[in-house]
């Protein structure tokens, strides 16, 4: 296996963000439509939190037996803001993290992805999904 490569060769750069002002229907619909499980919550780009489908799962079993549904019950969404459900303390990495170096850090913490910035700047998304993926092309 190759040593030292960056992450920035497996991360997502296009990051679907929320917004503080987003209310958590909105991301809801974020997770179902892109199929994915990390949102980060910026203020302009700069990184303050991110919000986890498990965390909206945390406040509410509306999803927890069809998560194919389209139509969403917000009743318990209206009770609470994205910066109330968010992660707050945030780990990053810079996009010259090396795969190991971000694998490491993901198999000693409770949570699944790492926002990737420079600086403050959010330029991407790692997910241990990206990780397996990477891994798998290793074998081929």
């Amino acid at each position: 296996m190759k040593n030292n490569v960056p992450v920035s060769t497996i991360m997502s750069k296009n990051v679907i963000k929320l917004h503080l002002s987003d209310d958590l229907t909105k991301a809801e619909k974020l997770f179902k439509q892109n199929k994915i499980r990390h949102i980060p919550v910026v203020h302009g780009n700069k990184i303050i939190g991110m919000l986890s489908y498990t965390d909206l799962l945390r406040i509410s079993f509306v999803d927890a037996v069809n998560e194919d549904d389209d139509i969403v019950d917000t009743t318990v969404y209206n009770l609470f803001t994205v910066e109330q459900v968010m992660a707050k303390k945030l780990v990053t990495i810079s996009p010259d993290t090396t795969i190991r170096e971000t694998a490491e850090i993901l198999s000693k913490k409770e949570f699944h992805a790492l926002p990737v910035c420079l600086g403050e700047l959010l330029v991407g998304i790692v997910t241990t999904t990206d990780l397996i993926k990477y891994l798998i092309d290793q074998y081929k």
